[in-house]
Parts: structure tokens; sequence; C-alpha cells
């Protein structure tokens, strides 16, 4: 679980952009090698790309896969001179669970938790966060049910097993703000500046009531977010590149970090 892979450009010669990019997989599946298309997607724009591994659930519960990201993260910019990494220009990033998790280090640390994850990348800039289709609440499955009736077994299934999580207490799920970090932007105001949020979802998506509910608490406190719907698109879409939704929607991700400062090149063409 603790590896990661570093991504980088061919012949890049001055100190890049850094996109910590978290993959997703509910937190109980994939890993790093799987997401190999997300990390040269940023590769290819000119960013290097840090692709952690973490621990799962069932095994593993809240806070271990991000205390792993946080410590990862920690030190890749620690061995930015390394690397050729810009540790001014640091992205987090990901998508479904780990864009829960990519959230919970940004939120974490502008809420000024003292968790002693979010301790260790206290003094990291975050300059921007992508958090693509993401399960910022993880707790509370029977809102879906609640909202489809004819809300598919497969996804009801997949949001069940997402309890396995989360952190216990008496012995029962309980749904901690940092597990489900919508919980925490909707409950408070941060005490430091929040990065700017990009935040995509797909139309067909059954997350995209909670996009819309952290869009929503997020611009109640100032922050710069925006939360682009993409036609009638699945979860995590935008891995499926061959589809023009997917496309833009990439598109769409560069220009909102070059806008915010990020330094990202056109990718070259596809033979």
């Amino acid at each position: 679980a603790h590896t990661y892979d570093l991504w980088r450009p061919k012949k890049a010669t001055a100190p890049l952009p850094l996109c910590f990019y978290v993959h997703g997989g509910a937190f109980r599946a994939l890993r790093k090698d799987t997401h190999w298309i997300m990390a040269l997607a940023f590769a290819r724009r000119g960013m290097a790309v840090c692709l952690p591994n973490y621990r799962l659930a069932p095994q593993h519960r809240y806070p271990a896969a991000h205390a792993d990201a946080a410590v990862a993260l920690r030190h890749v910019v620690d061995h930015a001179d390394d690397f050729g990494v810009d540790k001014g220009c640091v992205v987090v990033a990901g998508e479904s669970a780990g864009a829960n998790i990519a959230m919970g280090l940004a939120v974490g640390q502008a809420w000024g938790r003292s968790e002693p994850h979010l301790q260790c990348i206290a003094d990291i800039d975050i300059k921007a966060v992508v958090a693509a289709c993401g399960v910022f609440q993880v707790g509370a499955p029977e809102r879906f049910r609640a909202r489809d009736p004819d809300f598919h077994w497969f996804f009801r299934d997949r949001c069940q097993e997402l309890m396995d999580f989360l952190p216990l207490k008496d012995g029962a799920p309980f749904d901690d703000e940092l597990a489900s970090p919508l919980l925490l932007v909707e409950r408070e105001a941060p005490q430091k500046k929040v990065p700017p949020m990009f935040l995509p979802v797909g139309g067909g998506d059954f997350l995209i009531d909670d996009h819309e509910r952290m869009e929503r608490a997020l611009r109640r406190h100032g922050v710069d977010v925006s939360a682009p719907v993409y036609g009638n698109e699945v979860h995590a879409f935008h891995a499926f590149i061959w589809r023009e939704e997917a496309r833009r929607c990439w598109r769409d991700t560069a220009d909102f970090l070059r806008a915010h400062g990020v330094p990202l090149r056109e990718p070259p063409p596809v033979l």
C-alpha cells in the first residue's frame, strides 16, 4: 500500500507543477496501476504526477487511506528537487473515493483540523483541487434510494459497501466529518483560504446531488469553485477518453488550472 509512481513528461527540464492524483475504487478496490490513464492525461499536459497506493477497506477504515495519501504527498514534496517538481505548485486531484481523499486533505487543511495526517501536510500550499465524481458523503446510503426508488441494485450495493470505510463508534459505522468532508463544509466556515476547486460530474451519476450540495456549501464560504455537469454521463465518465464529453472534461480541467496559475501545455497529438 505504501508505494507511489511518479510520472514526468519526456525531455522536461524546468521544475514541473505537481498533480497528486488519488485513485478511486469505493475505498476497497483498484490501485495506482489501474489509473495510469489519469496520470497520463495530466503528464501529457506538462505536469509531474504522483499516483499513490493506499490501504483499502474493509481491512482498513478511515483514516488509513487519508493518512497514507498525506504521507505520500509529504514524501514527494520533500523530494521535489530530486524529481524536478515545483513544490510551490501542487494540485491535489482524484475521482470517486479518490476525490473524497483529495477533498479531505484540502478541506482538513483549510479548516485547520489537528488530525496527525493533516498536520503532516500543514505547510504544503495546495494551489487547486480537482475532485471528479466525488463521494463527498460516505454514510447515509439510504438517501440515494429516497431520491430514486429505482436506484440500480449494483450502485445500491456499492453505496452500502462504503460503510466499511467509515470509522466505528460504539461498534457501528460513524459518518465522521472528515471521512465525509461535505458534512464539515456544510457545518462550519474554514479557518484558512480554501484553494480553488474544480468538481466535474456526469449528469447521470448518482452522486450529482452531493456535488451540487458541495458546490453550494463552498460558495457560501466564498470559495472559487466550478462544478460543471456533463450531459447524461455516468460515474467516472472522464476515464472513457474516447467519448466527447470525457474529452471536454479534460479540456475544461486544463483550462481551469491554467486560469488559476498552473502552467499547462497543450497535449501532443495522438497518432
